[in-house]
């Protein structure tokens, strides 16, 4: 098969398995569903509830079953790639965001661990300041903790300032 065609084919297999994962997520999949479960039911005395019948419905929900994983999972990867890509994106845009972050989900289990780790420091740091709001990296926090050590740790010049009250609604009758 030429690489047109395994383009023709990809695409094609792409579009039948996006407009079945939308109708098999709607309510009327699910009504079918019951429908034909509720159809095998009443045919039950009719077949004497013999094992070619109930054969019939445990084939039937076996064959559903086993492509609904593969659809289930197509779905499922493609939504994790989006948002993996948006994340990214806002990792990248964000000023003082770790960049050590972008693609994270490409490492291996020991690099995940290593940076879970690392993070972990952060939220030590964090525990210790004021506010939890005051460092967004590792690094900063670290710098702010050495400095605040450096200055007996009664400085909070650099807190930022509490919100604003939320004014109250007027009374109405």
């Amino acid at each position: 098969m030429t690489r047109r065609k395994r383009r023709s084919f990809s695409l094609a297999l792409e579009g039948l398995a996006r407009r079945v994962t939308e109708w098999v997520g709607g309510s009327w999949a699910f009504g079918a569903a019951v429908a034909v479960i509720v159809a095998w039911a009443l045919t039950g005395p009719l077949f004497h509830f013999s094992d070619t019948w109930q054969l019939v419905i445990n084939t039937g929900t076996t064959i559903v079953t086993f492509l609904m994983v593969f659809l289930i999972q197509r779905s499922q990867n493609k939504d994790a790639q989006a948002i993996h890509l948006k994340l990214n994106e806002i990792v990248a845009a964000l000023e003082g965001a770790s960049n050590r972050l972008i693609s994270v989900e490409d490492l291996t289990e020991e690099e995940v661990r290593i940076l879970r780790e690392h993070y972990r420091r952060l939220v030590v740091i964090a525990k210790s300041e004021a506010t939890l709001t005051r460092s967004h990296s590792i690094e900063d926090a670290e710098a702010r903790h050495r400095r605040k050590k450096r200055l007996g740790d009664s400085s909070h010049a650099d807190a930022p300032l509490p919100p604003p009250p939320v004014p109250s609604a007027p009374a109405t009758e």
